[in-house]
C-alpha cells in the first residue's frame, strides 16, 4: 500500500511537534509528579488559590443567612458544585453530599494528632457554625493547599482548597468539576492550550504550501514518465524550479527528446525499407507470374511456393509501410468530424465482413479522428477478429457514450489470447504464441497499427478477453457534435 508523500511529509510534521510536547510534558512530570495534582501547581494553583480565598473571604463578611446563595452563585459562575467544609470535617455552607471517601480520606487523615489547649481568640469564629470545644481535637491540615483528583463513577473531578490565615479560620472549599473543560477553564489553562493550537496550526500552514508545490511537481513528474512509457515522446515537463526536482525534470525532457528522436528515426527507417522492398517484391511478382504460365507441370508446385512465399512478404512490407505511416503521423493528423456509421459501412464493405459482423451505430454519431486513420484501425480489427473467430462467430461492432467521448467496442466468439499476453498487445511484431503459425498469425503487426491510428487520432485502445470466451477491442475517441 502506498502514502501520498505530502501525507509521509504532514504525518512527520505532526510526530514532531507532538514529540516536542512529550518531552515538554515529561519534564513537567519530572518536576512535578504524574499526577492530577501537578495541574494545580504553579500558576494555575495560584489563580485558583487566589480565587478561593476571595470567596472564602466574602462569605465571612456575610451573614450566615446569605452564606448559601452566595456560595451557590460562586458555584455556578465557575460551572461546578461547591461545598465550603471546616477544618474538622463539618460542612459550613452548601452542600456535597457524594464527596467520595477517597477525597474525605485525603482531607481528614485518620488518627490525628492532639492539638495542645489554648484559650480561644474572638477572631477565631468559623463561618456558619459553632466553635467546637477547645479540648476537641483538630484533624491533621492536608500535605497541600491545593487537591485534585479524579474519582466517581462516572468520574469526575474533585477540588480542594484549603484556606485560612491569622485572621481566618482554617476551611476547606470543596469543589466537583464536571468535566476536563470545566477544569481548563477554571485554571485558566484553555488560552494556553489555544495558543499551542494555533501555533500547530501556523506550521501547518507554513509547512503545507511547501509540501504541496512539492507533491505537485513529483505528480507532474510521475505522469509525465507514465505518459514516455506509453509511447508519447513529445511529453514534455515544466523546468521552473531551482532545485533537484527542477534539474530531474530537464533530464525527463532531453530522455523524452532522445527517445523521440530515435524512435522517429527507426520507423522512418523502417518506411523507407518497406517503400524500398515494395519496387523488388513487385518485380518478383510479375516475374513469378510470366515463370508460372511458361513452367512445365512438373514445377507448377514449385512455383506456387515460391509465389505464396513472396505473397507473404509483400503483406509484411506492407503492413510495416503502414505502421511507419501510422506512427509517423500523429503530429500531422488532420482530425475532423468523422461520421462512424458510413465509416464503419465502408469498412465492412472493403473487408468483405457485411455478412459477418453485426454493426449497431446511431447514424449521427461523430467523432474527432482522422477518416484515413480509423478506417484503417477499424479495418484492421475487423480483420482480425475473421481470421481467429471465422465468419460463423458472432462478431459485433457498437458504440456507447461516456461523456464527450464514444467508446467503440468490436467483440467476437473466438479463443481469445492468453492472459499474460495482452500486455504487450500492440507491440510491433509481437505475437501470442497460440498465433505463430502462418495461416492465422499475421505479421504481428496488426494490432500495433491498430494503436498507433488511434493514439494518431487522440484516443485510446484496449485489449481485454471475453469471458467465458472471446475477444474485445474497446476505442475511446473524443465525441463531436
Amino acid at each position: 500500500m502506498r502514502f501520498p508523500l505530502a501525507l509521509k511529509v504532514s504525518g512527520w510534521l505532526l510526530l514532531n511537534l507532538a514529540l516536542l510536547a512529550a518531552l515538554g510534558t515529561g519534564f513537567l512530570i519530572s518536576q512535578k509528579g504524574l499526577n492530577w495534582n501537578a495541574l494545580v501547581e504553579g500558576p494555575p494553583g495560584r489563580r485558583i488559590q487566589d480565587l478561593v480565598n476571595a470567596a472564602v473571604g466574602d462569605l465571612q463578611n456575610l451573614p450566615p443567612s446569605s452564606r448559601e446563595e452566595a456560595l451557590s452563585h460562586f458555584a455556578k459562575n465557575c460551572g461546578v458544585s461547591a461545598a465550603l467544609m471546616g477544618a474538622r470535617g463539618q460542612i459550613l455552607t452548601g452542600s456535597l453530599p457524594d464527596i467520595p471517601p477517597v477525597v474525605s480520606e485525603m482531607l481528614h487523615p485518620h488518627n490525628p494528632p492532639p492539638r495542645p489547649q489554648r484559650p480561644p481568640r474572638e477572631d477565631e469564629v468559623v463561618p456558619g457554625g459553632d466553635n467546637p470545644p477547645d479540648d476537641a481535637p483538630l484533624p491533621r491540615q492536608p500535605n497541600s493547599q491545593r487537591i485534585l483528583i479524579r474519582d466517581g463513577e462516572p468520574p469526575v473531578f474533585w477540588m480542594a482548597v484549603h484556606v485560612g490565615g491569622q485572621n481566618r479560620p482554617p476551611a476547606i472549599l470543596v469543589m466537583k468539576i464536571p468535566n476536563f473543560g470545566v477544569l481548563l477553564t477554571l485554571l485558566d489553562l484553555a488560552p494556553w492550550l489555544w495558543i499551542g493550537a494555533i501555533a500547530i496550526g501556523v506550521s501547518l500552514l507554513f509547512w503545507l504550501p511547501f509540501v504541496r508545490s512539492l507533491t505537485r511537481d513529483l505528480r507532474r513528474l510521475n505522469r509525465a514518465t507514465e505518459s514516455i512509457a506509453d509511447g508519447h515522446f513529445d511529453t514534455r515537463v515544466a523546468e521552473n524550479r531551482r532545485d533537484e526536482l527542477g534539474a530531474l525534470g530537464g533530464s525527463v525532457n532531453r530522455m523524452a527528446g532522445r527517445l523521440d528522436r530515435l524512435v522517429t528515426g527507426q520507423k522512418r527507417f523502417l518506411g523507407d525499407i518497406a517503400h524500398e522492398l515494395g519496387s523488388p517484391i513487385g518485380r518478383m511478382q510479375v516475374s513469378v507470374s510470366i515463370l508460372e504460365q511458361r513452367a512445365s507441370p512438373e514445377l507448377q508446385n514449385a512455383i506456387t511456393d515460391v509465389r505464396e512465399e513472396i505473397e507473404q512478404m509483400s503483406t509484411l512490407v506492407g503492413e510495416l509501410l503502414a505502421f511507419t505511416k501510422a506512427g509517423l503521423r500523429p503530429r500531422d493528423a488532420a482530425l475532423a468530424t468523422v461520421l462512424l456509421a458510413p465509416l464503419a459501412a465502408r469498412v465492412l464493405a472493403r473487408e468483405a465482413a457485411d455478412d459477418a459482423v453485426h454493426i449497431t451505430i446511431p447514424e449521427t454519431l461523430a467523432v474527432r479522428a482522422d477518416a484515413d486513420l480509423l478506417s484503417r484501425a477499424l479495418g484492421n480489427i475487423i480483420r482480425n477478429a475473421l481470421r481467429h473467430a471465422g465468419r460463423a462467430s458472432a462478431i459485433t461492432l457498437h458504440t456507447e457514450t461516456d461523456g464527450d467521448a464514444v467508446i467503440i467496442i468490436i467483440e467476437d466468439e473466438g479463443p481469445g489470447v492468453p492472459p499474460e499476453a495482452l500486455a504487450r498487445l500492440g507491440e510491433p511484431l509481437f505475437r501470442p504464441e497460440a498465433a505463430r503459425n502462418r495461416d492465422t498469425g499475421g505479421a504481428g503487426l496488426g494490432l500495433a497499427i491498430v494503436k498507433s491510428c488511434v493514439e494518431a487520432c487522440g484516443g485510446t485502445v484496449r485489449f481485454e478477453n471475453r469471458i467465458p470466451s472471446g475477444f474485445r477491442v474497446t476505442l475511446r475517441l473524443l465525441k463531436t457534435e
